[in-house]
């Protein structure tokens, strides 16, 4: 797959952090109309995440209300405020959980986890960032500590403004305001090789719909 062209990957990165601030309010009617979601839960209490628990990119706090059934404790980092906002309201007053909004691509960790989770965010890391987006994960992560991530690999006809090979697809709000995003359309098989180059042991498997799931540690 092709990434952003002449250096206005930070451009593309920008665009995407303003509409998912955009989107916010509106995020849970964009979901994906497929059988395969609630592999991804059962998946994810089967793994189940205790101790201390880094969630990336926390979005609107649906993954971290099921974190909370297992872990001890649960830090939620999130780019845009007004997910957030929606995060904090939906988790309540639970005082195991922190939020902080960073910028996931120049973040780095000041303290290590038991296991870092991540819900439809690793399609949104580009192809430039992927090895030094697994590598900030890696620093995360205590010795013993596991991995666990969920995401699709679904884009419209519409989306694809750039043709199928481009990871810069459009997506628009309810009102068509359009953005450009980065979508990678990772396919199960070829991620979990890619991840046991870069020295990762993580199985990843697919669902009955467009949705895959990850779990593992470092190699």
């Amino acid at each position: 797959m092709e990434s952003a062209d002449g250096g206005k990957l930070q451009d593309l990165l920008d665009e995407q952090s303003v509409y998912y601030r955009a989107v916010a309010t509106e995020y849970e009617l964009h979901a994906l109309p497929f059988p395969g979601g609630s592999e991804l839960s059962e998946a994810l209490d089967t793994f189940r995440p205790a101790g201390s628990v880094l969630e990336l990119a926390c979005g609107p706090g649906i993954w971290t209300t099921r974190l909370l059934r297992h872990a001890t404790d649960v830090t939620a980092l999130d780019a845009s405020p007004e997910m957030l906002a929606l995060a904090r309201q939906r988790v309540g007053e639970d005082g195991r959980v922190r939020f902080e909004r960073v910028d996931l691509f120049r973040w780095r960790p000041e303290r290590r986890y038991d296991v870092v989770f991540f819900g439809f965010w690793l399609s949104h890391v580009p192809p430039e960032h992927f090895v030094s987006f697994w590598s900030m994960v890696g620093d995360c992560l205590r010795p013993d500590g596991r991995v666990f991530f969920v995401d699709d690999f679904y884009r419209t006809g519409d989306e694809l403004i750039e043709g199928e090979q481009s990871v810069t697809v459009r997506r628009r709000l309810i009102d068509g305001t359009a953005y450009r995003i980065v979508k990678v359309p990772h396919r199960p098989a070829d991620l979990q090789r890619q991840l046991e180059r870069i020295g990762w042991r993580i199985a990843v498997h697919t669902t009955a719909g467009p949705f895959y799931w990850g779990a593992g540690t470092r190699a």
